[in-house]
């Protein structure tokens, strides 16, 4: 079965306090995105890449690529106003009856191990989403108060997501709605049941300059290893 991942890299910055994208904020020296791309293909140089940018950022892409003498086959295509508009784009490149992921471009540091869990359990199970259990307590707030809830009837939701295309692509041709916060949830909603996998405490989401600094930790941590 042939594997496409997408990856969505439609973020601003502005949680980084950075006038550039942060999929384009340098972590060791090589773009955000690059590194993730990077690992992606060390997982399966086979792998059919499918890059989502705002359409303003494609020259600063090309500029990355010649920068870095990156020479895979990437596609590249715009993306929307909204993340379920932009993996929706991305899916109309992406065939029937292969299996695909969709990932964040702001995850650089996800692991061969776990993108194998991911496409092995969805090529098997139609569906694979990876996750943490919450170490945290949690409290539910509401219009009264507040309460305490079990933290253990919870896990944290991770990507690389992966599915079965057809399936996807079926689901993603519903109207667009609030409560889709990822691809499962898109699934859910269509009518299909979310099956679970292990994520890792390390395949975090660069979001704020304090993440950046523990990506850069984990990568020179890697490197002495």
């Amino acid at each position: 079965m042939k594997r496409y991942c997408v990856v969505v890299a439609g973020g601003t910055g502005n949680r980084m306090n950075s006038a550039v994208p942060k999929q384009f904020l340098l972590l060791n020296g090589k773009p955000i995105v690059l590194h993730t791309l990077e690992r992606l293909l060390e997982f399966d140089p086979q792998l059919n890449l499918i890059l989502v940018l705002p359409e303003k950022e494609f020259n600063t892409w090309k500029k990355i690529r010649d920068d870095f003498s990156f020479t895979h086959s990437v596609q590249v295509i715009a993306g929307g106003n909204t993340r379920f508009q932009s993996v929706s784009n991305g899916l109309s490149l992406v065939p029937e009856n292969c299996s695909v992921g969709v990932h964040d471009a702001a995850r650089p540091l996800l692991t061969k191990e776990l993108l194998e869990r991911c496409f092995l359990g969805a090529e098997k199970n139609g569906n694979a989403i990876p996750v943490m259990p919450l170490n945290d307590s949690l409290r539910e707030i509401s219009e009264t108060g507040n309460r305490q809830v079990d933290r253990s009837a919870f896990v944290s939701v991770q990507t690389p997501q992966c599915f079965q295309s057809t399936i996807l692509k079926r689901a993603f041709k519903q109207e667009e709605s609030t409560s889709f916060t990822d691809d499962a949830t898109v699934l859910e909603a269509f009518g299909e049941s979310i099956h679970l996998v292990e994520g890792e405490k390390w395949n975090l989401k660069i979001t704020h300059p304090e993440d950046l600094l523990i990506a850069e930790a984990i990568c020179q941590s890697i490197k002495k290893a």
